[in-house]
């Protein structure tokens, strides 16, 4: 990044020690630069971020060797920065995997939430890829890559497998030629530096490498359609991501910035249903009419009122170093939860604010911000900083698929560990007289329930099944169901069926809500009658599912804040 004075200097002029005895100096003493890491960046973060790239690159889960031998750290440290994350509840271990957790899409989201342009456009990307049924994208600029922040994608043999957060190199992409119509010369050597380094593009992970190196005239053509990008106000991909596959694209500008790109939205398709010419022909002036949509958005809608920060982190981050020990790394924590200071409402912060929102010293918020500039993952701005759309490469893209069963497995196999019980995650038919379940923890017993993933029961007759028909819309459940029973079930939160499905069977359920509100999912845990009486299952299972759903359901909301999740 091009070197800047760190923000508030004037604030950080009267020297004062850290947490690890470094101390601080004045902020204009600071600068960042790409290849030198600063004196003051905060090294167990620098190894923190390099860990969750590295799981981000290798689709979400690598073994701890694997991480040692991706990162080139020493086993012992990377035992205790997979430890830390665990404790933050960003990774999970499953025997010596380690595997991504919905959890850290927080850093994701602040992003996004800070941003603001996916919550006010994603509804009109959306509407104009049902009109289309096309594939609709929104994207920003990264440095000389675009990045995404949305996509609208239609289920099809031949379908756009990109997902929020996948960087791609501009000059292979629609969107590319657009932003660079706004770079510096400086940009451009930049770009011709990562070309020369990679001229095969693997360190794009998102993209099939490029079969030959790229040459001069590759340059040359990127240039060309940067000038015809800039004429035209408009921008195609001809297969140059990989064969079949074209795009169209129209920057969406920012209001009050004399004509500054705020992001790319995108029409894409296949050569089987379209060629470049008819997208620009057919689709073109339909695409451009949803970007003036955007850009009217974008000027009439007041900004938002500041959320409220997170709140005791430092004193979180505190108590498990004192449980945890030597294993819990503390300044990797606290930098962390740095990132989670931005949000709605919150998109520039100056140092004050970030260590005010955080409860952390000012002197370790300053290291954390500096450690980030130097990453990239934030960028100063005068006295105030902002997250940069690299923070999306901290797990967004794998996790950014992932389905609500996937969230749940985890969760149930802990659940049945605790209770000794098979447990189940299950949803409604769309016609509404059967439950199938999506997700499920056998335990080992002699005599146990015998379902499998994919199973089908009548509704009414299961716990899983009254949990989900409580919720439904008036008029829509089976003529068997009881709306008195039903009605009890919403107003305890639960249902218990004893021995109506089958003689001996009794099973507990409670429902999982999604971010409006509304009931997705059921949990259950179904056991033979003789090992738990009625009361047995609500005083001491009762809890633990409710536990258990309260653990999906935060998952849940967080995965599902910016992505669409699939419930089965």
């Amino acid at each position: 990044m091009p070197a800047n004075p760190m923000p508030e200097s004037q604030e950080g002029a009267a020297a004062s020690a850290d947490e690890s005895g470094q101390r601080d100096v004045p902020e204009e003493s600071v600068v960042s630069e790409e290849a030198v890491v600063p004196e003051e960046a905060v090294t167990p973060l620098i190894r923190g971020i390099a860990v969750l790239r590295e799981l981000t690159e290798a689709g979400g889960t690598l073994s701890l060797s694997g991480l040692e031998r991706a990162t080139g750290l020493a086993r012992s440290t990377v035992d205790r920065i997979t430890a830390t994350l665990a404790r933050m509840d960003y990774v999970r271990f499953d025997g010596r995997d380690v595997h991504l957790s919905p959890r850290l899409m927080e850093l994701g989201n602040a992003y996004l939430s800070a941003l603001r342009l996916p919550a006010l456009l994603a509804p009109h990307a959306d509407a104009l890829a049902d009109e289309l049924d096309e594939s609709v994208s929104l994207a920003v600029a990264d440095l000389d890559g675009i990045r995404f922040i949305h996509q609208a994608t239609r289920r099809r043999a031949m379908s756009l497998s990109f997902r929020i957060g996948d960087l791609l190199p501009a000059e292979r992409t629609a969107p590319g030629p657009l932003f660079a119509t706004e770079w510096t010369d400086t940009d451009w050597q930049r770009w011709r530096h990562r070309r020369a380094a990679d001229p095969r593009d693997l360190s794009f992970t998102a993209v099939p490498p490029r079969r030959y190196g790229a040459d001069a005239r590759d340059d040359e053509t990127f240039a060309r359609r940067t000038r015809e990008a800039s004429a035209n106000g408009w921008s195609l991909d001809d297969q140059l991501i990989e064969p079949g596959l074209v795009a169209i694209s129209v920057p969406v500008r920012a209001p009050g910035t004399d004509g500054r790109i705020a992001c790319v939205a995108s029409v894409v398709s296949h050569t089987s249903r379209h060629t470049a010419h008819h997208l620009r022909t057919t689709l073109l002036p339909r695409l451009r009419s949803a970007v003036e949509t955007m850009e009217r958005e974008l000027r009439n809608t007041p900004p938002p009122e500041s959320g409220p920060p997170p709140s005791d982190l430092a004193r979180w981050t505190g108590a498990s170093k004192q449980q945890l020990g030597r294993e819990f790394i503390e300044s990797l924590a606290r930098g962390l939860t740095v990132l989670t200071a931005f949000g709605e409402g919150r998109p520039e912060l100056t140092l004050t604010e970030v260590a005010r929102a955080t409860g952390l010293a000012r002197a370790t918020a300053r290291r954390a911000l500096i450690t980030y500039d130097h990453l990239g993952l934030v960028a100063p701005t005068g006295r105030t900083f902002t997250l940069t759309p690299r923070v999306l490469s901290l797990g967004f893209p794998p996790l950014s698929r992932t389905s609500l069963p996937e969230i749940a497995q985890p969760h149930l196999a802990d659940l049945t560990s605790r209770i000794h019980e098979s447990t189940s995650l299950a949803v409604l038919s769309d016609a509404g007289e059967e439950i199938q379940y999506t997700a499920r923890v056998a335990t080992a017993r002699v005599m146990s329930v015998n379902v499998t993933v994919g199973t089908r029961l009548p509704a009414y007759a299961t716990a899983l099944g009254r949990v989900l028909l409580a919720d439904a819309p008036a008029g829509t459940t089976p003529d068997t169901a009881d709306e008195g029973v039903l009605a009890s079930v919403r107003s305890q939160g639960y249902a218990l069926v004893d021995e109506e499905l089958e003689e001996g069977l009794r099973s507990l359920a409670v429902p999982i809500r999604d971010r409006s509100g509304r009931v997705v999912a059921a949990l259950n845990t179904a056991m033979h009658a003789s090992r738990h009486t009625l009361r047995e299952c609500v005083t001491d299972l009762l809890p633990e599912l409710t536990t258990t759903a309260t653990r999906i359901q935060t998952d849940l909301h967080t995965a599902s804040r910016f992505t669409r999740v699939p419930v089965s």
